[in-house]
């Protein structure tokens, strides 16, 4: 089990990684808000550095669906049925993460088309690209969502452990709570959700930093491990009447 959490540790460290370059170095360097012209000049300008956020978020997702297997192991000995619930948000949150993805795919159609650089007039080519990288943020932001109810699933899976720090437990579902928060905003008062940005997402980056570098170096308790595992092996057997196991002894 210690390889495995280990391996969830460096697993989440990519994703985190990949997440930040993504949005900071390449959409936050290359994205003018509210000025398509300038953004579609920049992006053709660095094309291959769009391609190789589109190819990173590619990379994030596939990580991201090993991630939810590990969370799944390392979490089932406290609730198999909570556990498949994250499993399940995470799945549903994946999908719509990948839709996002198709959409920064679509931001290069029209620059990159023929048709662009015959047009007289590029601005509609470029105010499609634009809305594209709009409806990357709307479908990674309604991502978040189910994102968040996951983080506040998997923060009480790890509170109830035994085997993982309580204090990690409470980080991870509060960057749940921040998620929905922030998610919520976008939909219901975009000027709130300015106002919130980009400091309600400093507390998910402290519990997801924590919890990932915590399965990277320490991994779990592998004596509460063993423990709540054959009690719940022990519990899940089945009972012949008068209460014996039905394994052999």
């Amino acid at each position: 089990m210690q390889l495995i959490a280990r391996a969830g540790g460096a697993l989440y460290l990519v994703i985190i990684v990949i997440g930040l370059l993504g949005e900071v170095v390449v959409r936050g360097s290359l994205i003018v808000p509210g000025n398509a012209a300038a953004t579609a000049q920049r992006i053709l300008a660095s094309e291959f550095l769009w391609r190789l956020g589109i190819a990173g978020q590619l990379v994030l997702l596939i990580c991201a669906i090993a991630l939810t297997l590990v969370f799944y192991l390392l979490l089932r000995p406290v609730s198999r049925p909570i556990a498949l619930a994250a499993v399940f948000f995470a799945i549903v949150s994946l999908a719509v993460e990948s839709l996002s993805a198709v959409f920064l795919q679509q931001v290069l159609m029209p620059l990159t088309s023929s048709l662009y650089a015959q047009a007289a007039d590029p601005q509609p080519f470029q105010v499609q690209a634009y809305l594209a990288t709009i409806a990357h943020n709307n479908a990674f932001g309604f991502s978040l969502i189910f994102f968040g109810v996951e983080c506040l699933i998997v923060g009480y899976l790890i509170r109830k452990s035994t085997y993982l720090p309580t204090l990690i437990g409470w980080l991870m579902q509060l960057a749940g709570l921040c998620y929905l928060i922030n998610s919520f905003c976008m939909v219901l008062s975009p000027a709130l959700q300015g106002m919130l940005f980009p400091f309600i997402l400093l507390p998910p980056l402290l519990g997801e930093g924590a919890f990932c570098l915590w399965l990277l170096f320490k991994g779990v308790d592998m004596p509460a491990w063993e423990g709540r595992t054959r009690a719940v092996g022990t519990l899940s057997e089945p009972l012949l009447p008068g209460g014996r196991s039905v394994q052999p002894e």
